[in-house]
């Protein structure tokens, strides 16, 4: 099967799956709910969208190794409930006003409703794991607990990192993966739990999700900074206005000379020159080899992820599926 008809069926299956299976179960989540004040900026957040891959992982890896998702619904949707938990308080933390183009919980509502309504979120996600097949709870449970606490590590780590001038480019690694890569990995896993998977092969999933994952957020700090405006998004070089301590600022700090340092040092906490500071840090990135570097370690992580999904055992129809999934991941402007 080539590239270009892979990818044709990743996205039929996807959108399969996602209006089939996922979209009803979304559409009537807290439908049960009593009219309470907790409960509504729940669905409110709910309601506001996103790319739902998290979710639609879980129930593809069920369906690779058993033709069969609706048994991981419930596993689901724990994950997307507790992914949406997470963003509510992040959006607390970093003072966020908006999420998806709309208002955040906190700014519609109040930090506390925010705070209260998050907490109730993380209960709903476990319920929702409970829903699964009791036999397979003693491997589900401490799998997403595991996770939900290095989701959280991520997170006090990120914010450590604003406060600090001393963050290596190992501390930003295991931050992202932390953060970013262990919730894909870990809905992959759980589908492939779900799905009957040895556990040889739900441990290569959740390596190629791992991997992916980090692949995808060093894609993401490079096209921050070189990524076409009218494409990514998001404005480019957001990351440089702010002073954010991605894999360039660390790699370009670690190998500046004496005189870069000086200059970057003037640029720091700059707020008014903006396309200028984001001029000076692209051309130091270029003269010192970091966007190159960046993409050969983006490189890495992706032939890595290809690695363990080719040791997955999976059916060739869902390796070509996923195979088009991590490609559909890297292969992207926004």
């Amino acid at each position: 099967m080539n590239v270009a008809t892979s990818t044709m069926d990743y996205q039929t299956k996807l959108a399969k799956l996602y209006q089939e299976e996922l979209l009803p179960a979304l559409e009537t989540y807290n439908s049960g709910q009593p009219e309470f004040p907790l409960y509504t900026p729940i669905t409110y957040m709910m309601s506001l969208g996103g790319k739902r891959l998290r979710p639609l992982m879980v129930l593809a890896a069920a369906d690779a190794y058993a033709n069969e998702c609706k048994l991981a619904i419930p596993a689901a949707m724990a994950v997307e409930v507790f992914h949406n938990f997470t963003l509510m308080h992040d959006d607390i933390m970093d003072e966020a006003p908006i999420r998806r183009g709309k208002t955040t919980v906190h700014e519609k509502w109040n930090a506390n409703t925010a705070i209260l309504s998050g907490d109730a979120m993380l209960v709903q996600a476990y319920e929702q794991l409970a829903a699964c097949p009791p036999a397979l709870l003693p491997q589900l449970f401490p799998l997403f607990n595991t996770t939900a606490l290095e989701v959280c590590e991520g997170q006090q780590l990120d914010m450590d990192f604003e406060v600090r001038d001393d963050v290596h480019l190992d501390e930003y690694m295991e931050m992202i993966r932390l953060k970013t890569s262990v919730l894909l990995a870990a809905a992959l896993k759980m589908g492939a739990i779900l799905g009957g998977a040895s556990e040889d092969s739900a441990e290569h999933l959740y390596r190629f999700g791992e991997s992916m994952g980090i692949a995808f957020q060093l894609q993401d700090d490079y096209l921050d900074a070189f990524g076409d405006p009218e494409k990514f998004g998001k404005q480019v070089g957001g990351d440089i206005l702010s002073d954010k301590k991605t894999y360039l600022w660390i790699r370009c700090l670690e190998k500046a000379s004496k005189e870069d340092l000086s200059a970057i040092e003037g640029w720091i906490g700059e707020r008014n020159a903006q396309s200028d500071k984001v001029s000076f840090f692209k051309s130091l990135y270029t003269k010192l080899k970091v966007d190159e570097e960046i993409q050969s370690t983006m490189e890495d992580h992706f032939s890595t992820a290809m690695n363990h999904l080719k040791a997955a055992q999976l059916p060739e129809e869902a390796l070509n599926f996923f195979e088009a999934f991590a490609r559909s991941l890297m292969v992207r402007e926004n």
